[in-house]
């Protein structure tokens, strides 16, 4: 079986809609805390502070890195499959348990449990695929399958808005337990090998058994270019996870009320998968890099206008294109080094881009959340907190050099190994 007939055997379409619903879980989760944040405060019982919300959402993405950076060096050694389905079991186990804790503690817990296993999930989809996406279609379809991100939370948001007034915040995360029906379609659908893994037309392809280290991230090629990743993941991550954590409570300190508020937290979603598919259309057509560049600078102009006196349907409009420069220039940035790095080394190069970058998610919630207690005299702080990230994530990624020849060889110099 030859590499071409092998790419051709597995079919890119339900590995593109299957990718999509596994992020969308990934996003449902990350505006969950969002939408539900301001019910959390309002708790009879577990008496929440401001402080504790953004410890919360930092607790929450204290998992992430440890989950990013095994489950993506676990795809390049055994496969996509497997470290996918145990992701997807234990993200339903812990939602099961956030639904059921007595209390602010346990309820904390079950985060931090949660998001070791939320770590893993982009990583893994992404790699997987780039891994079999058309070369002529790779940023779109990658960014198809990132923009469940923006669909998942925008799922959240509208979820919330109908329930929150009703019910328990905590019956929003009884949903949880779904991604346990997308088990069998992962061990159906993803192959349990990677392209490179096919060698020669009478060979039977497997998992690689190469033994990837970090030391081929910097190796000739990518030395430079790996730390302005994990520095630019970094910065994105501080602006998704501070957004969607505080922008409905934000827009509620401006004296909008909670279906309002909600409303901005959907539009933004809405302005996330829109953006995320346009930019990955100019992404294909080899301006990758610019694309980032001009999302982390769409992040600034939008909170800044968010801070104005402006018609309602022009906020919106601002909140979506918030939605674009945040959430839409981290799945770009995904994108970006997912096609940076061979396909040998791509999910170990995704998992330490967003296992270091994640702390910026730990980040983030209680950066914005800081910034609010100190300036309390100031409505729009939270607004202007964050430009600072935006505008220093765009000038990181100036320095990012041009993509090397896919023909660098790894430090190891070790071919694939598959079984016949």
């Amino acid at each position: 079986m030859t590499t071409k007939e092998t790419s051709r055997g597995v079919r890119t379409v339900p590995l593109v809609i299957l990718g999509t619903l596994i992020l969308c879980i990934d996003g449902s989760d990350l505006f969950l805390l969002g939408a539900v944040g301001p019910s959390l405060l309002k708790h009879p019982d577990w008496d929440v502070q401001i402080t504790t919300l953004g410890l919360i959402g930092s607790v929450t993405s204290l998992g992430m890195p440890l989950g990013a950076i095994v489950a993506g060096w676990a795809g390049d050694r055994f496969g996509r499959k497997l470290p996918i389905a145990i992701s997807l079991v234990w993200i339903s186990l812990c939602m099961l348990f956030s639904a059921l804790a007595p209390d602010v503690t346990s309820f904390t817990v079950s985060r931090f449990l949660t998001g070791l296993a939320l770590g893993s999930l982009v990583p893994l989809a992404v790699a997987f695929v780039s891994d079999w996406a058309p070369a002529r279609r790779k940023s779109l379809c990658t960014g198809i399958v990132l923009s469940g991100i923006g669909i998942g939370g925008l799922l959240s948001a509208f979820i919330g808005r109908a329930l929150l007034p009703v019910a328990d915040f905590q019956w929003l995360f009884a949903l949880g337990v779904l991604p346990l029906l997308l088990v069998p379609a992962v061990l159906r659908v993803v192959p349990s090998y990677l392209p490179s893994a096919v060698k020669a037309e009478s060979a039977t392809p497997s998992v690689s058994t190469q033994k990837n280290t970090v030391a081929e991230l910097f190796s000739p090629g990518f030395r430079l270019a790996t730390p302005l990743f994990w520095v630019a993941t970094f910065l994105g991550l501080v602006l998704v996870y501070g957004a969607s954590t505080w922008l409905p409570t934000l827009m509620m300190e401006r004296g909008y009320g909670l279906g309002s508020s909600l409303e901005f937290s959907m539009t933004f979603n809405i302005g996330a998968i829109v953006g995320t598919i346009l930019i990955t259309l100019l992404s294909d057509r080899g301006h990758l890099k610019m694309t980032v560049i001009l999302c982390f600078v769409a992040a600034a102009a939008a909170m800044l206008g968010l801070t104005t006196q402006q018609p309602y349907w022009l906020l919106l409009g601002l909140s979506a294109l918030a939605g674009m420069g945040t959430l839409g220039t981290q799945n770009v940035i995904n994108i970006f080094v997912a096609q940076y790095y061979p396909d040998r080394i791509r999910g170990t190069a995704l998992g330490f881009s967003l296992g270091i970058g994640r702390f910026g998610a730990i980040v983030g919630p209680t950066y914005l959340a800081l910034v609010i207690t100190l300036i309390p005299s100031q409505p729009n702080a939270g607004f202007y907190a964050f430009v600072i990230p935006a505008v220093i994530g765009a000038l990181i990624f100036l320095l990012v050099p041009r993509k090397p020849s896919l023909s660098v060889k790894p430090v190891s110099a070790v071919e694939s190994r598959i079984t016949t």
